[in-house]
């Protein structure tokens, strides 16, 4: 770890065990946090001391502390890079030399928790890769020479046919080549709503079949597929940014190479005035002087207090580069699928044709459904829990169900599969509106339509509305169909709109947009994790978001209510005054203290002092940093979303959809217009 923070240039390998055994899962397993705590208990046991035993506590309390830092400054060094570990090295040796074993002691304790608190998410930047390469499957079936084998992923040529059975996780990326099927492809895509797929479909790499069996030709090795591409990408920008975004390191870069050549000339052309031991005594002084003690603080102090009060209130941020990265943020991307929206496709209209009725036509559709491993069933099933027996149910692959209820036959399906009839315009209206729409026939009968969608999130609105109101651009970036993502982002109110976007597209885009300003970007699904790596703060969305996700975000809000986001943004940009006043004071102490200390005016009791002043200010400012939170627990919001997703009773009447922008639109409670915004903010 220390290596990384001392602007150590090797980069990181892919993942492995080994990196993911290393990794500390909690701050007090952090190997530099450790050897500070026991630096500190020696130098506070030195401190009753006196003589021989004094000056032993306090080099064992150096030695300890300096172990975290010096080997890693040392290897810096080597390859020509100068960091702050450099200038508290060359301090604490100063200060060994003018007989101040105590003060050395406390340079390299204060600075072992700096290390160890600003190191801790770089370490745990590389853990989690391995579950994206979980998803393809240990073995996959293959047809050669009409013969079927069962190879490993790793096996697999380009031109093979995958046999996939019902069920089953998709090897590699390829060309279904016959089948027809409907895939689980949130994995690659977001998309909340199955795709059909038949001959000549591309499918990719971790999809899980539906109920079809699909022959499935090659067109990518398991070293290029979608999934691998996608783990190149996360690890590539997590390299990036683990190399750059120290806040300590990009101000020391300029600072030691000052301070070295200072010091060389105090103590040359000193020298060369007369009394040589007198001027190198005083290039000393000026180590000490300008050893970074309350720099070093200043950033972790005010990072630790914003990310304990952000994680009382359920944000989890992983540093002060994260802290430094929301809060500067202009434009902000969202994901739809579980971010905007639930995750949770319902039936949110029911349309009966004349002749029929609601109860009537879902009746018929939960009886179908029943005996369906579609998707969708659960959402028809949830409206009508209850269904009666149906009987020769099969499903017509790529199309929809048939068989008989009440000894009569029934249908269900998409549009083209049952003709729509008097129904086409309503079913044009639940399409635009974003919603997938199956028609029930019965007897020869069209009954009518069932209406399923994702539904926004109750506060979506007032969230996006929030982040305006802060000067943030926001923009929604999915792999949905277009007409759906245009559906939620005007609920939303959102206005810039990408969709139908795979995750390196996603990657791509959030490149694009830091044009215009650093970027969020805020998803919860493997699909996001190259976005999120990618922008200056990933954000994952919701504690049960995929771990690849949280893994590759910078912060996690860990509840369900999308107004964390602009909270926290607000918390942040806080935070970051904070630590950016820290510096600026710290700064102004060492531009005072050197030239001071180098031309004599202060001697080595007078520059200690100065220095532990520094610190008692730059750690008090910091505190300030947790007392910035104002996330609020949107108990009543939270009912009310508890309330939507609550099972329906049998027989509930079914809301319409709300196309407006900003509206409520979905199921159960909100006939009194409760999810409106208004009605939240009279709350």
């Amino acid at each position: 770890m220390s290596d990384a923070c001392c602007a150590a240039d090797t980069p990181a390998t892919t993942s492995s065990e080994a990196e993911d055994a290393a990794a500390p899962s909690a701050i007090w397993q952090v190997r530099e946090l450790q050897a500070a705590a026991a630096s500190g208990v020696l130098l506070l046991a030195s401190l009753p001391a006196s003589g021989m035993w004094a000056t032993v506590l306090q080099l064992a309390a150096l030695v300890t502390g300096a172990a975290t830092f010096v080997p890693a400054t040392v290897r810096a060094l080597i390859r020509g890079r100068l960091g702050v570990g450099l200038l508290m090295t060359i301090a604490a040796v100063g200060a060994v030399a003018l007989g101040e074993y105590g003060e050395a002691a406390a340079l390299a304790f204060l600075f072992a928790i700096a290390e160890g608190l600003e190191g801790y998410a770089v370490a745990r930047t590389q853990h989690g890769l391995r579950a994206l390469l979980d998803l393809v499957p240990p073995t996959a079936r293959v047809l050669r020479d009409s013969a079927e084998y069962e190879v490993a992923p790793a096996d697999l040529r380009v031109g093979d046919v995958l046999l996939v059975r019902p069920g089953e996780k998709i090897a590699t990326d390829g060309v279904v080549a016959s089948g027809r099927s409907a895939l689980d492809t949130s994995v690659v895509t977001g998309e909340s709503v199955p795709v059909e797929v038949g001959p000549g479909a591309e499918v990719f790499a971790g999809t899980v079949n539906g109920a079809g069996a699909l022959e499935v030709t090659v067109t990518a090795t398991a070293r290029d597929n979608s999934l691998a591409r996608l783990v190149h990408i996360v690890h590539e920008a997590q390299e990036r940014k683990g190399a750059s975004q120290r806040l300590a390191e990009r101000f020391a870069r300029p600072l030691v190479p000052g301070v070295l050549v200072l010091a060389a000339l105090v103590a040359g052309l000193g020298s060369l005035l007369g009394e040589p031991d007198v001027w190198i005594e005083r290039a000393l002084v000026v180590l000490v002087a300008a050893a970074p003690c309350a720099f070093a603080l200043s950033v972790p102090v005010a990072v630790v207090a914003a990310i304990g009060a952000a994680s009382k209130a359920g944000v989890l941020i992983k540093g002060g580069a994260a802290v430094e990265a929301l809060g500067k943020v202009k434009i902000v991307a969202l994901d739809k699928t579980g971010t905007l929206t639930r995750n949770e496709p319902a039936v949110i209209d029911v349309v009966a044709a004349p002749g029929s009725d609601r109860d009537h036509v879902l009746a018929v559709a939960a009886a179908l459904e029943a005996r369906s491993e579609h998707p969708l069933a659960a959402a028809i099933l949830a409206a009508h829990p209850v269904p009666q027996t149906a009987g020769e149910v099969e499903a017509v692959p790529g199309n929809g169900l048939r068989g008989q209820v009440g000894g009569h036959p029934a249908r269900l399906g998409k549009p083209g599969f049952v003709n729509p009839g008097s129904l086409a315009g309503e079913v044009s209206r639940l399409q635009d509106a974003g919603a997938t729409v199956v028609l029930v026939e019965h007897d020869g009968t069209l009954l009518g339509a069932v209406a399923v969608r994702d539904e926004v999130r109750p506060e979506a609105a007032e969230a996006v509305a929030q982040l305006k109101r802060q000067g943030i651009e926001v923009v929604m970036l999915t792999g949905d169909n277009a007409r759906t993502a245009a559906a939620i982002a005007a609920e939303a109110g959102i206005t810039d709109v990408r969709a139908e976007l795979l995750p390196a597209d996603k990657a791509r885009i959030v490149t694009e947009l830091k044009a215009r300003g650093p970027v969020a970007m805020v998803g919860d699904g493997i699909n996001d994790a190259p976005a999120l790596a990618t922008a200056e703060a990933g954000v994952a969305m919701g504690a049960m978001g995929s771990d690849v996700a949280i893994e590759a975000a910078d912060i996690a809000l860990m509840g369900e209510d999308l107004r964390r986001l602009p909270d926290a943004i607000a918390h942040t940009r806080a935070a970051r005054a904070i630590f950016t006043q820290n510096l600026l004071m710290s700064g102004a102490i060492l531009i005072t203290l050197v030239p001071l200390a180098a031309a004599g005016v202060l001697g080595l009791a007078t520059v200690v002092a100065t220095h532990e002043l520094a610190e008692v200010l730059v750690i008090a400012n910091g505190i300030r940093a947790g007392r910035r939170i104002h996330l609020p627990h949107h108990a009543a919001l939270r009912a009310a979303a508890r309330a939507h997703t609550a099972p329906q009773p049998a027989g509930r009447t079914l809301l319409p959809i709300a196309t407006g922008a900003g509206g409520g639109g979905g199921t159960g409670d909100c006939t009194d217009g409760c999810c409106s915004p208004a009605a939240e903010e009279s709350r």
